[in-house]
């Protein structure tokens, strides 16, 4: 198979921005699963920054990992990719001049878009994983992101979440995103196909919608009238692969426990050990105001 640029491959992925249809992606995190996915004809692949964290670190998803390591992780792909590739690119690893770093680095890793999202990053301790930074420091993030590019191919795609505001809220963002440069938005948090018609109502740029398998959001024909063209649904794949190495060592080992029957996420849960994370967080971050 001949090789193809990362140029011609987000090329390809402006071309399924453009289009009228929704597209599932794929979950990929390291080269081997890049080269499945395209062999299995998927248009798209992403790599999210919980499964680099799991991937990497085997660290729970608490903004642990480095831009360095996030980088090199997307880099090892881009070597093979024969499908553009979406970078979940957290919230840029810091400030608006961090994510000019960020675009940098992942530019020449060879991905097709990167997602920047307005959470509030990292976590503080007693706050709420949908806690957000105010809409005038994310559309600065937005403008830093199209700013440091290089290829005007590359798409930057801001990311917000719709379930922590209400609709007034959620398209006030998508406005002063889109108005800061944004190539498409990136929705969590939307509930259904009502949710989604009310915040999608005079919306110009296509939508990436992480649904993580929501079944009120699992009909593609529908999403992508609604502007939908990304659609994430989870990183199964990932999982899946940590649940069949387990159950291969354990065989291998004739080891019988408790845990045989532990499920993917168990496993997960199991040896990335996020309690020692929480008890850090309120020993060391529990700071009075």
């Amino acid at each position: 198979m001949s090789r193809v640029s990362h140029q011609e491959l987000r090329c390809e992925f402006r071309k399924l921005l453009a289009s009228c249809a929704c597209y599932h992606t794929a979950s990929v995190f390291d080269p081997m699963s890049a080269r499945i996915a395209a062999d299995l004809g998927f248009e798209v692949g992403i790599l999210g920054g919980s499964v680099a964290s799991l991937q990497v670190l085997a660290a729970p998803d608490f903004a642990l990992i480095t831009l360095s390591e996030f980088a090199e992780q997307a880099t090892r792909i881009g070597r093979v990719a024969q499908l553009p590739i979406i970078a979940d690119a957290d919230h840029g690893y810091g400030n608006a001049l961090n994510v000019m770093r960020t675009v940098a680095e992942l530019e020449r890793s060879g991905v097709a878009a990167l997602t920047i999202e307005d959470t509030l990053l990292p976590a503080q301790f007693g706050r709420k994983s949908t806690d957000l930074i105010s809409i005038e420091e994310g559309s600065g993030k937005i403008k830093a992101a199209v700013e440091s590019r290089v290829d005007s191919q590359l798409a930057i795609i801001a990311r917000t979440n719709a379930s922590s505001l209400s609709v007034a809220q959620v398209t006030s963002r998508i406005q002063a995103y889109t108005d800061a440069g944004a190539d498409a938005i990136c929705l969590v948090g939307v509930k259904d196909f009502e949710h989604l018609e009310q915040i999608a109502e005079g919306m110009t740029l296509p939508l990436m919608l992480v649904t993580y398998g929501n079944p009120e959001l699992c009909d593609s024909e529908r999403l992508g009238s609604l502007g939908v063209r990304i659609v994430v649904a989870g990183h199964a794949a990932y999982f899946a692969s940590i649940k069949a190495t387990y159950d291969c060592l354990r065989e291998q080992r004739k080891v019988t426990r408790s845990t045989s029957d532990l499920s993917a996420t168990e496993l997960t849960h199991t040896y990335t050990r996020p309690e020692r994370f929480q008890v850090w967080a309120k020993e060391f971050m529990n700071v009075d105001e």
